[in-house]
């Protein structure tokens, strides 16, 4: 029988060109979240902030944020957004750019494809943009080519309080209503410190414990995830299980291939 492919990506961060090439040569596309593109970390002039502030202040965000001054970089944001009208106006203009790189992603989205959130994605936008070839899970499974796909989206609460952070509590009941899946996915790695470490940003981003605990009990045959751009460890094995980060789809423009 001829194989049954899946293509996998994560981080797409606006990257709707090579998106719109991701599914070729497979039967289906898993999207493992942050479509969004509010700031680029390797170019400080893409995406929602630069657009409306500049990137040089773009940069200067990036270097508070990489030096970990979190509360400073959030005066930083608040005098900025205070000089084009304040809180209310920046939902507003966020809201307009988010919809707008959403019409285009979603567009591209091959049929069928499967997907779950980010933590910088907007999950109440979603619903408006997914067309009938694309199915949204999170906290949920379907079957995928004969073998049982597990969906579990956003990330854990950090510093940096992207959108769709969630206390580790709700986080662990998603994944507890996954059960036993073949592949097990998620925009967030298992908390494995090798699989956390950004080697380029230099600092750990968070991971689950509640996943890696499901992970060495459900045993399924991989775990993929992507949310760290540039890992220390891209696979290893958790006990029976392949732990595998698919790519920071908005640097390289490759999905990951897995085929049975």
């Amino acid at each position: 029988m001829p194989a049954f492919r899946v293509n996998v990506v994560s981080d797409v961060h606006g990257n709707t060109e090579a998106l719109a090439r991701a599914g070729d040569g497979a039967d289906a596309l898993v999207c493992l979240g942050d479509l969004v593109l509010f700031l680029d970390y390797a170019d400080h002039s893409r995406g929602i902030f630069p657009d409306l502030f500049g990137a040089e202040n773009a940069s200067r965000l990036v270097e508070l944020r990489t030096a970990r001054r979190f509360d400073e970089a959030r005066e930083f944001g608040r005098e900025l957004w205070g000089t084009v009208g304040g809180d209310r106006d920046r939902g507003a203009a966020i809201e307009s750019a988010v919809r707008k790189q959403y019409a285009e992603m979603f567009a591209a989205f091959p049929t069928p494809t499967y997907a779950t959130y980010g933590n910088v994605d907007i999950p109440s936008l979603w619903p408006e943009y997914a067309g009938d070839g694309t199915t949204v899970l999170d906290g949920e499974r379907v079957e995928i080519g004969g073998r049982v796909f597990g969906f579990v989206g956003g990330g854990l609460r950090t510093p940096m309080r992207t959108p769709y952070e969630i206390s580790d509590e709700e986080y662990a009941a998603k994944i507890e209503a996954i059960g036993e899946v073949d592949v097990l996915c998620t925009h967030i790695p298992p908390d494995v410190p090798e699989l956390l470490y950004d080697t380029v940003a230099r600092r750990f981003e968070r991971g689950s414990r509640a996943l890696l605990d499901a992970i060495r009990r459900t045993r399924p045959k991989y775990a993929l995830f992507g949310h760290v751009h540039q890992p220390l460890v891209r696979r290893m094995r958790v006990g029976a299980t392949e732990c595998v980060n698919v790519g920071h789809f908005a640097g390289t423009s490759r999905p990951w291939a897995l085929e049975w």
